[in-house]
């Protein structure tokens, strides 16, 4: 039986949008960020890419990947993770920044109009429009086979 799928919550969707973004995106939005600590990184890796064969079948080591990770603490000692795929460490770092104040129940909702909602809005944009270039390469086979009669 396979497990019913949960909606993300709340800090799953940040970091989902964070880790998309780009560290210039991330920069213009940021704006002043407060002190913080280092505690792991900004470093860069390889991750294994694993794949299922059909979608569902058995998996396969598809290939490596680049990723950045940070681990930050702020001055009011919450922590922030953030793993991006690629080798920007800056983005890594101001993912993790931005993950702590979110967590942040005073700063949190305000960081999350700020910078995630513009994010999620333009990454969604994205998404829509590379949909519709697809869509239009689409080629109607049972049109196709109709035309040979």
């Amino acid at each position: 039986m396979t497990p019913a799928v949960q909606p993300p919550t709340r800090r799953q969707h940040w970091l989902s949008v964070l880790a998309r973004a780009s560290g210039q995106e991330l920069a213009a939005l940021a704006g002043p960020l407060p002190p913080y600590t280092r505690l792991r990184g900004p470093e860069s890796g390889l991750v294994m890419v694993r794949g299922r064969t059909g979608g569902s079948g058995n998996p396969f080591n598809l290939g490596e990947a680049a990723v950045a990770r940070c681990t930050i603490r702020t001055g009011a000692g919450t922590v922030g993770h953030a793993y991006c795929l690629g080798r920007d460490l800056r983005q890594a770092e101001l993912a993790a920044v931005l993950d702590a104040l979110l967590q942040d129940p005073v700063s949190g909702p305000a960081m999350e109009a700020q910078v995630i909602a513009p994010l999620a809005t333009a990454q969604a944009e994205r998404r829509a429009q590379l949909a519709r270039r697809a869509a239009a390469t689409q080629v109607q086979f049972f049109t196709l086979a109709t035309m040979r009669s």
